[in-house]
């Protein structure tokens, strides 16, 4: 667009790629910068739960979930016990990181815009033009999350979720028959790894998934998609008056809601018509900033604070026996708690 000013996106993830993207389609000159590369597996549980028409809409996402897995099913575990199942409101779009984040890298360059990556930028360095979607800043944290495909795996249905005190984890089918198995678990001191293992399928073990141990064990491990990430944390980060945050930079929603990866595009979409509008000339940049804020918190607000207060007591053992007990008795309103997640 002639006269318009560039814009930048720290972080070339779910949002700031598929922001990146929605701004080419409207002229913007782009330039986003990766601190990694693709294709490459990221901690995630890819699955997409609560994802709107608009959004799909306003980000021409629709070309690249076109092979993702419809999943509408949903069976929880409470200590290697079964505790309910479920059909999910809507379905849950599951593909992975790997898959994804390529195809929007992709569609980003041929787009016409310019993709930087191997690029870490100073994310302190908040300037106008610039969108920070760089996913978490360190912090310390007692959590670590973990994930890793396996093929052949016998699941229960299309997704899972299993609970046990200290941990929680998900699985879910993505593309090319594999199973993403995600977990999130609070870190002891005394934890070591267990030579010849990796770190997903040790952590299994020594927490007791006996019963998803079991399973695992007679399917087939993809080594190359294990990986690991800790040192994050679940409050809102502190922003500088002038920096624009999305996606996980702005906020990170527990991953048993499944909405993570819902809510980086979603917080891409609010934010394409104020950028457009300083990128023209139309608005200051603080304006900008107190707009897409002011949009994220009508959106999420309520969403982050129920996710975060349930997430508090998911993975204590009195919790899931209450939780447990409630969905024996049919007590457990399971619409009411997802259109409240998502």
């Amino acid at each position: 667009m002639k006269g318009a000013l560039p814009i930048e996106i720290v972080g070339g993830g779910l949002a700031g790629l598929s922001l990146g993207i929605a701004l080419r389609r409207a002229g913007i000159d782009v330039t986003v910068f990766e601190a990694g590369d693709y294709p490459r597996h990221r901690v995630c549980g890819e699955f997409i739960a609560g994802l709107d028409e608009a959004t799909m809409a306003s980000l021409g996402l629709t070309p690249y979930l076109a092979d993702a897995r419809a999943h509408t099913s949903l069976t929880w575990f409470a200590n290697n016990r079964a505790a309910g199942s479920s059909q999910l409101p809507e379905p849950a779009w599951g593909i992975s990181r790997y898959a994804l984040d390529q195809r929007l890298a992709e569609g980003f360059v041929q787009a016409g815009g310019t993709l930087l990556v191997n690029k870490r930028m100073d994310l302190d360095d908040s300037r106008p033009g610039r969108v920070v979607a760089a996913g978490r800043r360190r912090t310390r944290s007692t959590w670590i999350g973990l994930k890793a495909h396996i093929a052949h795996l016998d699941t229960r249905s299309d997704l899972e979720l299993h609970l046990v005190p200290g941990a929680y984890v998900g699985l879910s089918g993505v593309e090319g028959g594999h199973c993403n198995v995600c977990g999130l678990f609070r870190r002891r001191a005394e934890e070591k790894q267990e030579e010849g293992r990796i770190p997903l399928e040790h952590y299994l073990r020594a927490y007791g998934f006996d019963q998803l141990s079991e399973r695992v064990a007679r399917a087939q491990w993809i080594k190359s998609s294990a990986t690991a990430v800790a040192g994050f944390s679940f409050a809102s980060p502190a922003q500088s008056p002038s920096e624009l945050a999305i996606g996980d930079a702005y906020a990170m929603i527990p991953p048993f809601t499944g909405n993570g990866m819902a809510m980086a595009f979603q917080s891409a979409a609010v934010t394409i018509k104020p950028l457009i509008s300083w990128s023209k000339g139309e608005l200051p940049w603080l304006e900008v900033v107190r707009r897409v804020r002011h949009d994220l918190r009508q959106r999420f607000g309520a969403r982050l604070f129920f996710a975060r207060t349930l997430h508090r007591f998911l993975h204590v053992s009195v919790f899931q026996a209450c939780f447990t007990r409630a969905n024996r008795h049919r007590l457990l309103p399971f619409q009411t708690l997802y259109r409240a997640l998502h």
